[in-house]
C-alpha cells in the first residue's frame, strides 16, 4: 500500500516537536546552544510500519528530564503534564555521586567565570570546579521538558491525524485501482 499521506504527516509531526523543542530550549538556556542544533527526527519504514525517530545530544535525556542529586529530587513534566520524579540520579553503582569536574571546563569559560586571588590575579579553577560539582552532586538538575512538552502537545491529536492519512491513502489506492479497471 502506498503511504504518502502517513508519511507527510509523520514528516510535519517530526518538523513539530523538533521545532518547538528548539525554541523551548532557546527560551530556558539563552539562545542557541549545541543541543538544540543537535535535535533531529527522521522518519524510518521498518517492515510494513513507519517510526518517527528523535534523535539528540546524548546528554539532553538529562537536561529534559532532570538528575536527582545526593540531597534533592529532581523532576520533569512529562508528555501528559504529569510530574514525575527523574529516572537519573547522581547515586550511581559506580559510587559517582557528583559531575566529573571536567565537565566544567567549558562551561566556566563560556560564562567568563574566572576565580581572582585578594591581589586581582588569576587562580586556578580546580577548586572553583570542584565547588560547583559537589553543588551539583548534591542539588541534582532540574528538568526543563523541552522535548517533553512539545511531545505531548503534538500527541494530543496523532492518532486522529494518522487515521485520516492512513484513510487518505486507502482511498487514494482504490482510486487508482478504479482508473486501472476501467482503462482496461
Amino acid at each position: 500500500m502506498k503511504t504518502e499521506n502517513l508519511r507527510r504527516y509523520l514528516n510535519s509531526f517530526g518538523k513539530q516537536v523538533v521545532n518547538r523543542s528548539k525554541g523551548n530550549l532557546q527560551r530556558k538556556k539563552g539562545g542557541n546552544t549545541a543541543l538544540g542544533n543537535s535535535i533531529k527526527f527522521k522518519v524510518v519504514s521498518k517492515g510494513d510500519s513507519l517510526t518517527v525517530e528523535f534523535i539528540m545530544s546524548s546528554y539532553g535525556k538529562f537536561v529534559d528530564k532532570g538528575v536527582s542529586g545526593t540531597k534533592r529530587t529532581r523532576t520533569f513534566k512529562d508528555f501528559k503534564n504529569k510530574t514525575i520524579r527523574s529516572p537519573f540520579s547522581y547515586k550511581n553503582s559506580k559510587g559517582h555521586s557528583q559531575p566529573p569536574t571536567k565537565a566544567l571546563d567549558k562551561w566556566l569559560v563560556k560564562k567568563g567565570i574566572a576565580p581572582r586571588d585578594v591581589k586581582g590575579k588569576f587562580t586556578s579553577r580546580k577548586s572553583l570546579k570542584f565547588l560547583i560539582a559537589r553543588s551539583i552532586g548534591r542539588n541534582g538538575i532540574q528538568g526543563i521538558s523541552f522535548f517533553q512538552k512539545p511531545f505531548g502537545l503534538a500527541m494530543v491529536g496523532f492518532r486522529a491525524q494518522v487515521s485520516k492519512a492512513i484513510k487518505k491513502d486507502i482511498q487514494d489506492e482504490l482510486k487508482g485501482k478504479e482508473k486501472e479497471k476501467t482503462k482496461k
